[in-house]
């Protein structure tokens, strides 16, 4: 015994003493003695009660010995059972687990409780059928957060647009996603991007930008599920959603110079149709009131023509039977619409005299005048007939012998 035991100094058989004498709780345990009460009570647990203790059986030795011998036994099924529970697995709902024997596809499992030979005979995956997933393509979890490698596309017009959208998809196949490919979520974006790097390509700038947007997105859905069928991806295309369409950020100032242009023409275009909607009617009304009175001109002319033609043949008829008096009817007739529309005025070419006399309507106009005038001073009195004045009566005298000496040169001529 060392000068630094802590024991120096002490009895062995005090310090036994006090350890029996020590009440539960007060110092630390004895391990042996824990070892030696556990053998003895899995000995009398498998009917070996007393053995232990027998020194005629073989000793305290044979009996440890023994009791280890079953405790590693115990140990060694319990090890067994906590190996053969690590194979049981639960599968959530709208999930699918796939087993694999030493690497090798096995079975698959539906949702619920389920079991597979523990590890390393086989092993499991659960895949989640039913989530939606989503691919972002130009973009990362917003669309201010740009990618540029992904987003800058030439157009058939040779222009280049910045595109961001996303792809959600849901898995159809399990096996094949698990299986087939290698960064299945990565081999999304990347056919996601070929297609629409192929939709683009095959349009115009404006088509993409504007009017042509949903068709894009169309066209990009049914390429996009192609190429992941082609590739046994085991997915299935839900919904393409373009999130921004736009030129880039370098010329978007003259860009928009050009989309005001472009919208400027598209209103004098639109003005333009206005007004020619609203005087191609009107042109159209006009030149058809024309068209309608020219036809009324015509049929008035032609009508006109017909009746002159119809009366000259009557005046014809009619001068072969009595010439002298169809010629004096033709005068006075011609000679009384001449002169119902002309100012009529006498002058003496007998006597070879220049005075010229006043015109006869405006002295019948005159005595009309005077005679309203009487009749509205004296009131509705009975007025006698005024007699024309003789310069009046001198004209008509002359008019008279006028028309009778033109009589008689016309018979004269008729009797020749």
């Amino acid at each position: 015994m060392s000068l630094n035991d802590p024991r120096w100094g002490r009895n062995p058989d005090d310090d036994r003493k006090a350890q029996e004498g020590r009440r539960p709780g007060e110092g630390p345990p004895d391990l042996d003695q824990l070892w030696r009460d556990f053998n003895a009570r899995l000995n009398r647990m498998f009917g070996n009660r007393g053995n232990g203790g027998d020194g005629n059986n073989g000793g305290p030795g044979r009996g440890d010995m023994r009791g280890a011998s079953v405790t590693a036994g115990v140990v060694a099924v319990i090890v067994g059972l906590i190996w053969l529970a690590s194979g049981a697995f639960i599968v959530q709902e709208g999930q699918t687990g796939v087993v694999t024997t030493f690497g090798k596809l096995s079975h698959t499992t539906s949702a619920g409780f389920n079991w597979r030979w523990p590890y390393p005979f086989q092993a499991h995956e659960t895949v989640n059928v039913s989530q939606i997933r989503t691919a972002e393509i130009g973009y990362r979890a917003n669309v201010r957060n740009k990618q540029p490698q992904e987003s800058l596309m030439l157009t058939d017009d040779e222009n280049i647009i910045d595109i961001q959208f996303a792809v959600q998809y849901t898995l159809k196949d399990p096996v094949q996603w698990l299986f087939n490919n290698r960064d299945q979520d990565d081999t999304v974006r990347q056919v996601a991007e070929t297609a629409i790097r192929e939709v683009v390509g095959k349009n115009k700038m404006d088509f993409v930008l504007y009017e042509g947007r949903e068709k894009v997105a169309a066209d990009v859905h049914a390429i996009l599920q192609q190429m992941v069928d082609r590739y046994a991806l085991g997915a299935l295309i839900t919904n393409v959603t373009m999130q921004a369409v736009q030129p880039p950020e370098q010329v978007q100032t003259a860009f928009d110079d050009a989309v005001r242009a472009g919208q400027d023409r598209a209103r004098a275009r639109n003005e333009g149709e206005a007004y020619a909607n609203q005087v191609i009617p009107q042109a159209r009304g006009q030149a058809f009131r024309l068209q309608q009175d020219a036809e009324a001109y015509r049929s008035m002319v032609v009508e006109n023509a017909t009746g002159n033609a119809a009366r000259f043949n009557q005046v014809v008829a009619a001068y072969g039977k009595a010439p002298g008096v169809t010629r004096d009817r033709m005068y006075i007739d011609t000679m009384q619409q001449i002169f119902t529309s002309t100012t009529k005025v006498m002058v003496d070419t007998r006597n070879n005299s220049g005075m010229i006399y006043l015109p006869l309507d405006k002295l019948l106009a005159q005595s009309a005048a005077n005679d309203s005038a009487v009749g509205n001073k004296s009131g509705p009195v009975q007025v006698p007939q005024s007699q024309p004045t003789p310069e009046v009566t001198q004209a008509m005298d002359s008019v008279r012998q006028r028309d009778e000496r033109s009589r008689d040169s016309s018979r004269d001529r008729e009797s020749r």
